[in-house]
């Protein structure tokens, strides 16, 4: 018994070893990775979508479909900065390099998202406050949109040295941001859908992730 207990142990030491050494190699050949690659592959969907929308790849109706992608994509990316922070306590993955590209880069799409919406679908100024009154999901996301605002233009060394302690309070808004882009997602969507709700409840998850303590979240990336 004892000795498949220790053979067992031994066993389980050798696979956490293999993993610590795998995350290890990742993490050095992330570290090699510059940052304005990722600038430049997160930038690569937004051509993309609009050589789509002008040889007819988004369907009978472009605008709304251009629209939508350029949302999803900027959701994404919002889900993945809030991964970096549990991938590092939990799984040793640091992706904290990234972080300001991902943020700034998610910004960029929900900005470009808003535009579509504002030039190419409303056009009319009557039209957008009647949109905004009519349909709360345009408020909401629109609430969404505000609040990254400050946070993109403080996201650069200047900002973290002049604002010191106040800039981790004020990029603390991500979080409510992060919320209600979600929350537009599944407003915007007719009917049932899982998709949406799929993003609510990563979002919610990560956040919720955050509240486990520190000390719990380092034991069990150990064990």
């Amino acid at each position: 018994m004892k000795a498949w207990i220790c053979r067992k142990t031994s066993k389980s030491d050798a696979i956490r070893k293999e993993l610590l050494f795998m995350i290890d190699q990742i993490n050095a050949t992330l570290r090699r990775i510059p940052t304005w690659l990722v600038y430049v592959l997160l930038s690569l969907p937004a051509p993309y979508f609009l050589y789509l929308g002008a040889t007819g790849g988004l369907g009978v109706e472009p605008i709304n479909a251009l629209e939508r992608k350029l949302g999803e994509v900027a959701l994404q990316l919002i889900v993945f900065g809030l991964t970096v922070t549990p991938l590092k306590r939990w799984a040793g993955l640091n992706l904290q390099k990234f972080r300001r590209a991902i943020g700034i880069m998610a910004f960029a799409y929900v900005a470009m998202h808003l535009l579509v919406w504002l030039v190419l679908d409303v056009q009319i100024l009557s039209q957008i406050f009647a949109d905004l009154v009519k349909r709360p999901y345009i408020t909401v996301g629109l609430a969404g949109f505000l609040l990254l605002v400050p946070l993109a233009l403080t996201s650069n060394n200047v900002s973290v040295k002049k604002l010191g302690p106040k800039w981790r309070v004020l990029h603390r808004l991500t979080y409510v941001a992060a919320i209600l882009g979600a929350a537009h997602y599944v407003m915007l969507a007719k009917g049932f859908q899982v998709e949406p709700l799929i993003y609510l409840g990563l979002v919610l998850g990560l956040l919720a992730l955050r509240r486990v303590p520190k000390s719990k979240s380092r034991r069990r990336a150990v064990a």
